[in-house]
């Protein structure tokens, strides 16, 4: 016990960096990813193709890949960026690409009517998206986002490749350093309370949503 609460405070800072990436991912994705849906339903083929095609790159792609790019590829052509911002862009180009496809799933389950009817009361585009259409895609994409998100959490744990110090490498040193894997039983209590915190606001949020629907 006196180690593990000798160890915690290294830990924290580690959790910290993980919070922050994981915080500015979902800042950036989410909005980002909203847009992406609306512009893959576009009506404008170039447009239509060119996010098909982005999303493609960015699903079929790993993301450590494009971690490794955006860090060591990209000073090549004279963009220069530090290793945090490497990894927001990463994470943030990656994961809006498939809060794209969920977002895009859920505008394609409302009915083309209330499309028609919100035109008929003289709404225009977007205040047919932001009063009508959106409202009911938020409950349709809790589940499918509720996993995105939990896999985000884990996902963090890929920046050590970056030799960012973030719980997950700031547990592999204590483990090299002490010669014992308490540092991993730790980091393990951290990512499971994080999980666990996000599974019950999102059981929250679906229940929510559901009474109002029924």
């Amino acid at each position: 016990m006196d180690y593990v609460i000798y160890i915690i405070p290294q830990l924290l800072d580690g959790v910290s960096v993980s919070l922050s990436i994981f915080a500015l991912t979902l800042l950036f994705s989410l909005p980002g990813g909203l847009l992406l849906a609306l512009g893959r339903m576009s009506k404008l083929t170039p447009l239509r193709k060119l996010i098909q095609f982005y999303v493609w790159l960015m699903r079929g792609t790993p993301l450590m890949l494009q971690l490794f790019f955006f860090y060591f590829a990209l000073p090549a052509a004279g963009i220069l960026l530090t290793d945090f911002s490497a990894a927001i862009v990463a994470f943030a180009c990656n994961y809006a690409a498939y809060f794209c496809e969920i977002f895009r799933s859920g505008i394609g389950a409302i009915p083309k009517g209330q499309y028609e009817a919100a035109h008929t009361l003289g709404m225009s585009y977007a205040q047919t998206m932001r009063r009508v259409i959106l409202p009911q895609v938020v409950r349709i994409i809790l589940p499918p986002l509720s996993n995105e998100t939990i896999t985000l959490v884990k996902d963090t744990s890929l920046v050590y490749v970056l030799a960012m110090n973030d719980l997950m490498r700031t547990t592999r040193n204590l483990v090299q350093r002490d010669f014992n894997i308490t540092p991993f039983i730790v980091a393990a209590a951290f990512y499971l309370l994080a999980t666990l915190i996000l599974t019950v606001l999102f059981d929250y949020l679906e229940n929510r949503y559901t009474k109002y629907v029924n």
